[in-house]
């Protein structure tokens, strides 16, 4: 059933009038357990939900919403191994690849866990020969730096769990990273690497994606003309099924690393894609970052929804998103380790849910993902959050911070943590004229009205023992669910990206009119004029 013809969402648009300008400040005035009230706890994680503009009747129909769409009866269908994303005809398996233990997960009549404790252990012997120096390159040195070649699921998923675990990482291997088509990305870290040391990983499913075979192919031409044609076997291995290209390539195919088609590629950090950082951080830690996820997985589908941390997630941006009218949300990380979740999230959410269509192939009549944005702490606080205090917009916040520093120096950590628990007050309660200096300056009357700060700016907290790939999986885990439970919600398929394809069948139809091959025609005036210009 969709949840915009139930019962329950007729109640959150009545609420949402009758709540009116209700402030969040007068919330916290008359509830002194408001805290106790809106908040969870599972498994080392605190979810504050206490600043969102919610009361316990606004909850209760978020609940029912969450029944109303059937949330667990998809879910169930989801592990089941059904073909829930049925625009591609594809099983959505990405739990399996975390799953510890050897009971079966069948798709289309096949057990998937064998085949994915055999790549783990593919993996695993591949990190202890590099990081042994068992693997060595043409010229006998051992491999010191990691380069993973690879775009969208198959770049930023591995990046930002790399950075964002780098206290974690192997002193004797540096890892980088490069996805953009553009000379500059690919230039800038083969200025950092020797050739007799560095290993490619080309990180692409069906060896075919341009921008990666573009990338690959101008570092195997660095490469042979430092070491030759035959050093291309001991200086790339790939993450993909198409065996053929690969050798073709030069890789020898029994250093490929499988992966399926029942993993997306923003859900795919889990498997063999997550190579590269299984590399960086070693392969015990990459196993705790995949526990990590699993308990996760266990909360999400077991947990009733009055305890469920993803479901919570997903119903508070339902919420603010199709009953208060917001369109964005800010993601602040209050770690400088996490600096590049927010562009993580921006794929995992906007890819998964941008959509304008339902599951029956009907237009939605209601928005679906907000726009996801965001910068670390503190740096943003002197970048956008003037907008978000004083800005007239309805911008809900989601603050992620740790209790325990992952880099400890002294004095640092509570001069963070003082800073992200005092936006959230902030944005909460605001700043009333009557606390303002009204004294004239100059030409201005009063400052009283430049000084004031409406608030009731809503906000989620997610505060973390500590980050560590146990504590990463588990968060990575949340956000997917969160994004399925969104799906659920608003009735789209999470799983599939139409959107991206166009984009790249013009770029394929234009390129011989931009490389001087074919006449520029068949395009419109603008296309033209831009081509012809650049011809130029």
């Amino acid at each position: 059933m969709a949840a915009k013809n139930s019962a329950a969402w007729t109640q959150l648009q009545q609420h949402a009038k009758a709540f009116g300008t209700t402030h969040l400040r007068d919330l916290f005035a008359k509830d002194a357990q408001r805290f106790e009230r809106f908040s969870l706890q599972h498994d080392g994680i605190l979810l504050d939900f206490s600043k969102q503009r919610i009361n316990a009747e606004i909850l209760a129909a978020l609940h029912a919403l969450w029944h109303a769409a059937e949330v667990p009866a998809l879910a169930a269908r989801m592990r089941a191994g059904e073909l829930i994303n049925h625009t591609e005809g594809r099983a959505v398996m990405h739990t399996a690849l975390r799953q510890s233990g050897n009971a079966p997960v069948n798709v289309g009549g096949k057990n998937l866990i064998p085949d994915v404790h055999r790549v783990l252990q593919q993996m695993e012997k591949f990190c202890a020969d590099i990081h042994g120096g068992a693997w060595r390159g043409a010229t006998g040195e051992p491999i010191r730096q990691i380069v993973n070649i690879g775009i969208g699921g198959s770049d930023l998923g591995p990046k930002m769990a790399a950075r964002a675990l780098a206290a974690h990482h192997n002193k004797n291997i540096r890892v980088d990273f490069v996805s953009n088509v553009d000379a500059a990305d690919l230039a800038g870290v083969l200025e950092t690497c020797a050739p007799a040391n560095t290993l490619f990983i080309i990180a692409s499913k069906t060896f075919t994606t341009q921008e990666t075979m573009q990338n690959a192919a101008s570092a195997r031409a660095w490469l042979v003309a430092a070491l030759g044609e035959a050093a291309v076997a001991k200086h790339f291995v790939a993450v993909s099924t198409n065996l053929k290209a690969i050798a073709e390539f030069g890789i020898n195919p029994e250093n490929s690393f499988e992966f399926w088609d029942w993993v997306g590629g923003r859900f795919s950090v889990w498997s063999a894609i997550g190579l590269a950082l299984a590399l960086a951080i070693g392969m015990e830690n990459f196993r705790q970052f995949l526990a990590g996820a699993e308990t996760m997985d266990q909360h999400f589908f077991a947990a009733p929804v009055e305890h469920n941390l993803p479901a919570t997630l997903a119903l508070l941006e339902v919420w603010n998103t199709n009953f208060l009218g917001a369109q964005t949300r800010a993601l602040l990380p209050y770690s400088q380790s996490l600096e590049l979740l927010p562009r993580f999230l921006q794929q995992l959410e906007m890819e998964s849910n941008g959509k304008r269509i339902d599951r029956d192939g009907n237009p939605l009549q209601y928005a679906s993902a907000p726009i996801v944005w965001g910068e670390a702490g503190t740096n943003g606080q002197h970048a956008f959050y003037q907008l978000i205090h004083q800005g007239g917009r309805l911008v809900p916040c989601e603050f992620i911070t740790f209790i325990t520093p992952d880099f400890d120096l002294p004095e640092h950590h509570a001069k963070l943590l003082s800073h992200c628990f005092a936006q959230s007050e902030a944005l909460m309660i605001g700043r009333l004229d009557h606390g303002v200096s009204s004294a004239p300056t100059g030409d201005i009357p009063s400052l009283a009205a430049y000084k004031t700060f409406l608030g009731n700016q809503p906000s989620t907290t997610l505060l973390l023992d500590r980050l560590n790939p146990f504590s990463l999986g588990q968060l990575i885990a949340l956000y997917e669910h969160k994004v399925f439970t969104l799906g659920a919600l608003w009735n789209v398929n999470s799983f599939d990206q139409f959107g991206v394809e166009l984009g790249k069948q013009l770029a394929n139809r234009l390129l011989p009119m931009l490389e001087g091959r074919t006449p520029i025609e068949g395009v419109d005036s603008s296309t033209a004029g831009l081509i012809a210009a650049s011809r130029r």
